[in-house]
C-alpha cells in the first residue's frame, strides 16, 4: 500500500482555501476514483493526469488509486489542481519521495502531453497558502511573476511534468519549449526559487508605449473639470449630462489618471479580482493604477455585478475595484442592472448568491455616469431644438431612479463646446500631472485628519460624525440648510453636501469649510448655478434642479 500527499487551492471568489491532496494505492483491479466534492471540470482530471503521467515518461500504478481533497465539505472546481493530484499519484507509486512534496502547494492544469498551464487566481490562491503558512509553492512558468508578488513565499514556475518530477527527484532538469515564449521572459526553473520576489513588479506599467488620457485634450469644459477634479479628491460618484458630442466620454476617460496610484495593499486586491476574472494584462503581473471599466449599455445583470453558471465570477463593479466604473448613456442601461447598484455603492463590496455557493467580492469604486438630456440628445440645445416630446424627456431621465441618483454627490450640465474653446485647444489647459498633484495633495490632507479612524477620503465619513466631529466654520451652512427648509436637499443630500465641501476646503488648503466651499458644494450636488439672484431669491432653482434630475 502506498500513500503520499501535497496541497492546493479552493478559489471561493477571492478569498482560497487549502486543500490537501491524498492520494492512496492499494491492491485490486485498477481504477481511479476522486472524492471530495469535485465538480465537472475537476473530475476530468482523472483522465488528464493519467494522460499527462504516461506522455511525460511515467509508469501509471494498476492498482485501485483514491485521490481525497480535503475538507470534503468545500466545492472545488477548474483545473489548477491537476498538478497536485499528478504529484500525489506519483508519490504514492514511489516515483517520487512523498516527503518532499508533503509541505508544497501546488497549482496548475495538466495538458494531455505533461505540459503545465496557467490558471486563473494564482495570485489570491498564493495569499491564501502564505496566509495559512506555506512558503514554497509550485505554478506554471507564466504565472511565476503573478505568484512572486506574495513576500516571503518562494515560487517555482514549471513548464512541464517532466521539469518538476527532474526538481523533486534532484535529476538534471529537462529542457522545455514553451509554446508561447514569443515576447515572454526566460524559463523559471529551481534556480529562481527565491523568496520574496516581486518587488517593484509595477514600474513597467505604463511603459508599453500605449496613448495615456490628458485632461489638456479637452476642450473647454471648465465646471466638469473642476467636477472630477473634486471627484478623484474624494472618491465623490459623479453624474454627467449634455448632449453628444461635448466630452463625457473624453471626462471620464481621464477620471482615473487624477487618482492617486494604488498603495500595495489595494495594489494585491486590485490584482486578485483581476487574476481571478482572467484579466490580468500581459506582462503586468501586478496593477498597481487604477483601473477603468467602462461596460457597455446592454450589459446584464451578471456581468455587471458578477454571476454566472456554477459558482460566481467578478463583475464590472469588481473589476472597478479602487478605480472607476464608468457607465456611459446610462438610461439606455436597464433599471434593474442600474438599481443593482445601490448597494455595493454603500457596502463597498457584492455579495453574490448562486447554486454553486456565495461569493463575496470587494466593489470600492468610483461610480461616474453618463447621459444626454433626452432621447434624440438635443433638448435645451439653440437651432433646431428637441423632437422630443415632454412626457418623453421626463421617462428617458426618470429610468436614472431617485436612490441611485441620491447616491451621486457630483451632478454637472455639460455644455457643448464653442468654436473657440475647440480651436484654442492646449492654450491655458491644465493637464493631467498638474490637476494630479493637487487632487494628491488633498488626499494627504484628508488622511491626515482622518488618521485615527477608519475612514481615509471625505466620502467614506458618515455625516454624523462630520456634524459633530469636524466642523465646518460658523453660519457656513446657512444656504445648505435654507434648500433643506425648501425641500430641494434630504438629510441625506445635507451630509452628502457636507463631505462635497470638504473635499472642496481641501483642494483649497482651507482649514475647514467656508460658506463659499459650501456653496461650491451645494452647486456641485444639484446642478444649479448659485450667483447672488439665485441664492437671494431662489428663484428658478427647482425648476432648474427638477429639469436635470
Amino acid at each position: 500500500m502506498g500513500f503520499a500527499r501535497t496541497c492546493s487551492v479552493a478559489l471561493v471568489g477571492v478569498e482560497g482555501v487549502v486543500v490537501e491532496v491524498q492520494a492512496d494505492l492499494e491492491p485490486g483491479v485498477a481504477a481511479f476514483t476522486l472524492v471530495g466534492l469535485p465538480d465537472k471540470s475537476l473530475s476530468e482530471s482523472r483522465d488528464r493526469v493519467r494522460a499527462a503521467v504516461v506522455n511525460s515518461g511515467g509508469e501509471w500504478p494498476q492498482r485501485k488509486l483514491t485521490v481525497g481533497l480535503s475538507p470534503a465539505s468545500v466545492p472545488k472546481g477548474g483545473s489548477g489542481f491537476d498538478l497536485a493530484v499528478a504529484c500525489a499519484v506519483l508519490g504514492a507509486a514511489e516515483r517520487i519521495d512523498p516527503r518532499r512534496i508533503a509541505d508544497l502547494v501546488m497549482i496548475g492544469e495538466l495538458g494531455l502531453d505533461g505540459r503545465v498551464r496557467p490558471v486563473r487566481g494564482v495570485l489570491p490562491a498564493v495569499l491564501a497558502a502564505a496566509d495559512a503558512g506555506y512558503r514554497q509553492v509550485v505554478v506554471p512558468e507564466r504565472t511565476a511573476a503573478e505568484a512572486a508578488l506574495v513576500p516571503g513565499v518562494a515560487v517555482l514556475g514549471v513548464r512541464s511534468l517532466r521539469q518538476l518530477v527532474a526538481v523533486l527527484t534532484d535529476e538534471p532538469v529537462p529542457e522545455e519549449e514553451d509554446s508561447a515564449a514569443e515576447g515572454r521572459p526566460d524559463p523559471l526553473l529551481a534556480g529562481l526559487a527565491v523568496p520574496g520576489a516581486g518587488q517593484g513588479m509595477g514600474a513597467a506599467v505604463g511603459g508599453d508605449g500605449r496613448h495615456v488620457p490628458d485632461l489638456a485634450e479637452v476642450a473647454g469644459q471648465r465646471r466638469a473639470r473642476r467636477a472630477l477634479e473634486v471627484s478623484a479628491a474624494g472618491r465623490h460618484h459623479l453624474f454627467l449630462l449634455g448632449p453628444p458630442g461635448a466630452g463625457k466620454t473624453m471626462l471620464a476617460e481621464r477620471l482615473p489618471g487624477l487618482l492617486p496610484p494604488l498603495t500595495p495593499e489595494e495594489s494585491l486586491e486590485v490584482t486578485a479580482v483581476h487574476s481571478v476574472a482572467g484579466t490580468l494584462p500581459a506582462g503586468q503581473p501586478l496593477i498597481d493604477r487604477p483601473p477603468y471599466c467602462a461596460p457597455h449599455h446592454s450589459a446584464s445583470m451578471a456581468s455587471l455585478v458578477g454571476g454566472g453558471s456554477g459558482m460566481p465570477r467578478p463583475g464590472a463593479v469588481s473589476l472597478a475595484h479602487r478605480g472607476v466604473l464608468f457607465l456611459d448613456e446610462a438610461p439606455e442601461c436597464s433599471p434593474r442592472v442600474l438599481d443593482a447598484l445601490r448597494q455595493p455603492l454603500e457596502s463597498g463590496h457584492v455579495v453574490v448568491a448562486r447554486s454553486g455557493g456565495v461569493m463575496r467580492l470587494p466593489a470600492r469604486f468610483l461610480l461616474a455616469l453618463a447621459a444626454n438630456p433626452c432621447p434624440c440628445g438635443r433638448h435645451g440645445l439653440s437651432g433646431d431644438g428637441c423632437d422630443c416630446a415632454p412626457r418623453a424627456v421626463r421617462r428617458y431621465l426618470a429610468r436614472l431612479s431617485g436612490p441611485l441618483l441620491d447616491r451621486v454627490d457630483l451632478r454637472v450640465t455639460v455644455e457643448p463646446v464653442a468654436r473657440a474653446e475647440l480651436v484654442g485647444l492646449g492654450r491655458g489647459a491644465e493637464s493631467t500631472e498638474t490637476v494630479g498633484a493637487r487632487v494628491r495633495a488633498a488626499r494627504e490632507r484628508a488622511a491626515a485628519r482622518y488618521a485615527d479612524t477608519p475612514w481615509r477620503t471625505n466620502s467614506e465619513v458618515p455625516g454624523h460624525e462630520l456634524r459633530t466631529r469636524w466642523l465646518v466654520e460658523p453660519e457656513a451652512l446657512r444656504e445648505a440648510e435654507r434648500d433643506m427648509e425648501r425641500g430641494l436637499l434630504t438629510a441625506r443630500g445635507l451630509d452628502r453636501v457636507l463631505r462635497v465641501a470638504w473635499t472642496v476646503a481641501d483642494l483649497a488648503g482651507h482649514a475647514r469649510p467656508s460658506a463659499d466651499d459650501v456653496r461650491q458644494a451645494l452647486e456641485l450636488r444639484t446642478g444649479v448655478r448659485r450667483g447672488v439672484a439665485a441664492a437671494g431669491t431662489g428663484v428658478g432653482v427647482g425648476a432648474e434642479a427638477g429639469g436635470m434630475l
